[in-house]
C-alpha cells in the first residue's frame, strides 16, 4: 500500500502502527484516501467512523457534534485536549488557546476533510505532544455533509483528482455555504455560528480549494479581508503567522505558498487580485466576531495527494505558531473585544487597495491528462515557473464609512432579525419606553438585482440619517454596539452595508423611496 510520506519520522511511526495493528489483528486507523492512494475521499459514514475510532484510541480526543445538516445529519467533531468532556464549558474553562479547524465547506474541495483526519491520526499516535500543554483542537473535518455524499466523476471535473470523484459545492439546499455567513438561511451556517458563541475558537482555519489561475503556488492563503477586522488581529497575521509559515514551507519543503490571487486585468491593469471583502465569507465573517481567521487555497491542479499533503503542511505551521504564541493570541482576541467604541468610523463598502510597487508573482503552466474514468481532460501542475511583476490586489480599504451608533433600536415586530441577530450571538435588551434622541435613515431611493443571487434578490439603499425622537413600543428590543459581536451587529444593521440584513432582502417588504428605515440608531459618540 502506497502511504503519504510527509517526513522520514512521521512514516516510520506510521509503518510501526500499522505493524502493531497488524499484529494485534486491528484495522490501522488510515483515511480513505490513503487506502485508495489517493484515488477516492471519504463518505460522511468514514468520516464519522474515523473521528470515533480516534477518540476510542487516545483519552484526550473526545467525539461530538455541534449541529446538523439540511437532511438531518449531525455534524462530527474531535475535540482534543487535557480535558475530561468535549462540552463548550470544559473547552472555555481549560484557559487554553482554542482553536477551530474546518474542512468541506465547498465538497468538492476535499483535501482538508483528508488532511485534518490525517493529522488527528497523527495526534493519536502521539505527534505534537507540546500542542496539549497551550490549546485545545476542534477538528470540524466535513461541514457540508450533504453536499460530500453527492458524488459524481464530473464534479470539478478538470481538478487532478482525485479520480473516484467528489462531492458538489453546495449544500442539499443549493446554498454556497460559504456564503451564508451573514444571512444563515442553512441550519449549517446556523450550527457553526452556534459553536462560535458556545466555544467561542480564538483561530478559525477554513481549508479550500482554489479554482482559476494557472499560478506557481501549492497553496494560497488570507487572513481576513474586510477593513473592519481589527488591526491587531490583521497585523497579526499579514506581518507575522502568514509570513513565518510561508518560510518554514519553503525552507523544509521546497513548496512557495502566498496570498490567494487570481491574474487579472480589472480596471484594465493586470494585477494580483484576491477575492472578497464581505463577511458572507468564513474568514471576513470570523474577523468581525473579533477572532484570527486563515482560509487556506490548495491549487486545484496539483495532485490530489499533493494538495492534501501541502493543506497538512500549513495546519501544521499553524499550529506550531499559535502555540508558540498561545498567551499572545489570547490577548490580541480579548483586546478586540473591547476596542470598539460609539463615534468610531467603519466600512459600509469597500475597494481593493493596490500596492505601492510591483510584486513578483509565481506563475505556472499545467499539462493535460485524461481521466482514466470519463476520459475527460485532468490538468495537472507542470514543473514550471517565472516570474511576472504586477502590483497586488491582497487587501481593501474603505469605498463608504458611517459612525458607530451607541445603538440599533429594532422593532418588534421584525421577528426575523431578532432571530437571526440571536443566532449570531449578538446580546439584546429590552429598549423600555423612556423617548429617546435618535436617528432614522430616510430612503431616497432602493436599487433591487433581478436575478436573486443564493436565494435572495440583493438590495442597495440610498439615503442619509436625520435627527429625532422616538419613544420605543413594547417588545422593541436594543442591541449596543459596546459588546464584543459590535463589529458584526454594525455590518447586520447599517442600511447601507453591503452584506447586511437590508442588502439580503430581509426588510423588503418595508423599504420604498421617501420612507424610513425601521431600525433607528442612538448616535452617541
Amino acid at each position: 500500500m502506497k502511504l503519504l510520506l510527509r517526513n522520514p519520522p512521521t512514516f516510520v511511526l506510521l509503518g510501526a502502527t500499522l505493524a502493531a495493528c497488524a499484529a494485534d489483528g486491528q484495522e490501522p486507523l488510515l483515511t480513505r484516501a490513503e487506502r485508495t492512494e489517493f484515488r477516492e475521499t471519504s463518505s460522511y459514514a468514514e468520516v464519522v467512523d474515523f473521528l470515533r475510532r480516534a477518540a476510542e484510541a487516545d483519552p484526550s480526543v473526545h467525539y461530538t457534534t455541534f449541529g446538523h445538516t439540511n437532511e438531518g445529519r449531525a455534524l462530527p467533531m474531535a475535540v482534543v485536549g487535557e480535558l475530561d468532556d468535549p462540552s463548550p464549558e470544559a473547552v472555555r474553562a481549560s484557559g487554553r488557546t482554542v482553536v477551530y479547524l474546518q474542512g468541506n465547506i465547498h465538497a468538492g474541495e476535499v483535501c482538508g476533510k483528508e488532511a485534518l483526519q490525517m493529522l488527528l491520526r497523527d495526534l493519536v499516535e502521539g505527534d505534537h505532544e507540546e500542542w496539549r500543554e497551550s490549546m485545545v483542537l476542534l477538528f470540524a473535518p466535513i461541514y457540508n455533509a450533504d453536499g460530500n455524499e453527492r458524488v459524481t466523476l464530473t464534479n470539478r471535473g478538470r481538478q487532478h483528482g482525485p479520480i473516484g470523484g467528489m462531492g458538489q459545492r453546495p449544500n442539499a439546499q443549493g446554498l454556497d455555504l460559504n456564503r451564508d455567513h451573514m444571512k444563515l438561511d442553512s441550519p449549517e451556517a446556523r450550527s457553526v455560528a452556534r459553536l462560535f458563541n458556545d466555544y467561542d475558537p480564538d483561530v478559525a482555519v477554513d481549508l479550500h480549494t482554489t479554482n482559476g489561475t494557472r499560478h506557481a503556488y501549492h497553496l494560497t492563503y488570507s487572513p481576513p479581508l474586510h477593513p473592519n477586522t481589527p488591526p491587531e488581529i490583521d497585523a497579526f497575521l499579514r506581518e507575522g503567522l502568514l509570513p513565518h509559515v510561508t518560510d518554514e514551507i519553503r525552507a523544509k519543503h521546497g513548496w512557495e505558498f502566498y496570498h490567494y490571487g487570481n491574474a487579472s486585468n480589472r480596471g484594465g491593469e493586470r494585477g494580483w487580485y484576491t477575492f472578497d471583502h464581505r463577511p458572507r465569507f468564513n474568514n471576513n465573517y470570523i474577523g468581525l466576531r473579533n477572532r484570527i481567521a486563515i482560509l487556506s487555497e490548495a491549487y486545484s491542479y496539483a495532485s490530489f495527494e499533493d494538495r492534501v499533503t501541502a493543506t497538512l503542511y500549513f495546519v501544521e505551521e499553524i499550529l506550531d505558531y499559535v502555540h508558540e504564541n498561545a498567551a499572545e493570541v489570547r490577548r490580541i482576541v480579548a483586546d478586540a473585544d473591547e476596542s470598539l467604541t460609539a463615534g468610531d468610523s467603519l466600512a459600509l463598502r469597500a475597494a481593493h487597495r493596490r500596492s505601492e510597487t510591483p510584486v513578483d508573482i509565481l506563475m505556472g503552466a499545467t499539462v493535460e491528462e485524461t481521466h482514466p474514468l470519463t476520459g475527460r481532460p485532468l490538468l495537472l501542475r507542470a514543473d514550471t515557473t517565472y516570474v511576472e511583476p504586477m502590483h497586488e490586489y491582497v487587501s481593501f480599504a474603505p469605498a463608504l464609512m458611517e459612525r458607530v451608533p451607541e445603538a440599533y433600536l429594532i422593532p418588534a415586530e421584525l421577528e426575523d432579525v431578532l432571530v437571526r441577530l440571536e443566532a449570531h450571538g449578538v446580546v439584546l435588551e429590552p429598549a423600555g419606553s423612556v423617548e429617546l434622541e435618535a436617528e432614522t435613515f430616510r430612503i431616497d431611493s432602493v436599487s433591487t438585482t433581478e436575478r436573486a443571487f443564493q436565494g435572495r434578490n440583493e438590495q442597495t439603499l440610498f439615503g442619509s440619517y436625520r435627527a429625532t425622537t422616538l419613544t420605543p413600543a413594547h417588545g422593541d428590543m436594543t442591541a449596543r454596539t459596546d459588546q464584543p459581536l459590535g463589529r458584526l451587529l454594525f455590518g447586520l444593521l447599517e442600511p447601507r452595508s453591503d452584506d447586511g440584513f437590508a442588502n439580503w432582502g430581509f426588510l423588503a417588504d418595508r423599504l420604498e423611496a421617501g420612507g424610513a428605515y425601521p431600525v433607528a440608531r442612538v448616535p452617541g459618540g
